[in-house]
């Protein structure tokens, strides 16, 4: 199957983004790395503001769709320690995408972008409600993969893959998630 116009635009804004920074990310910077016109362009999202949404909605989807894999079901029926051990799974498997950051950051002042990850996000916030260790071993996780993701969206140097893979291990032994070791 041919993948819309519109997805290619989005992957195409985000790969431009991963390059160039936010700053770099143009109508124009997005259609000619799109293949498409900037009229083209313009007839999914008629201004920068616009794209920008539609990327924040089409990352956090992605985040979503893997997790529900994940959980193996939808994310409001799922209990804190599952969601927490598929963020760590998922999470940990990724790797950090310097775009992805890019935009969570961009969204930090700008509301209706905010929403488009918090939506995503309130799912992963139940243990900070109780001081219950097993829930405080949940917050801890949470902060370490979102520590891990930061890190290495931001290094420019990876962490070794053994060093990777033994964190990963704690991450998901936090959170009650299968081991692979």
């Amino acid at each position: 199957m041919r993948p819309s116009s519109k997805n290619l635009i989005l992957d195409a804004s985000i790969r431009v983004t991963e390059r160039e920074g936010i700053t770099g990310l143009t109508l124009e910077s997005a259609a000619e790395e799109a293949g498409v016109t900037k009229g083209g362009l313009m007839y999914h999202f008629r201004t920068r503001d616009d794209l920008l949404l539609a990327i924040q909605r089409h990352l956090t989807g992605a985040w979503e769709e893997r997790l529900v894999a994940e959980v193996g079901k939808p994310l409001q029926e799922a209990t804190a320690r599952e969601l927490t051990a598929a963020y760590a799974r998922v999470g940990t498997e990724l790797g950090a995408s310097k775009a992805e950051l890019a935009f969570m950051v961009e969204s930090v002042n700008h509301p209706e972008l905010a929403q488009v990850w918090t939506d995503l996000m309130v799912h992963l916030d139940a243990p900070t409600q109780s001081a219950d260790p097993q829930d405080v071993d949940l917050f801890l996780a949470r902060l370490a993969i979102d520590g891990l993701w930061l890190f290495e969206a931001t290094s420019a140097t990876p962490l070794p893959e053994p060093v990777r893979e033994a964190v990963r291990q704690r991450l998901l032994g936090l959170t009650g998630g299968a081991t692979t070791a």
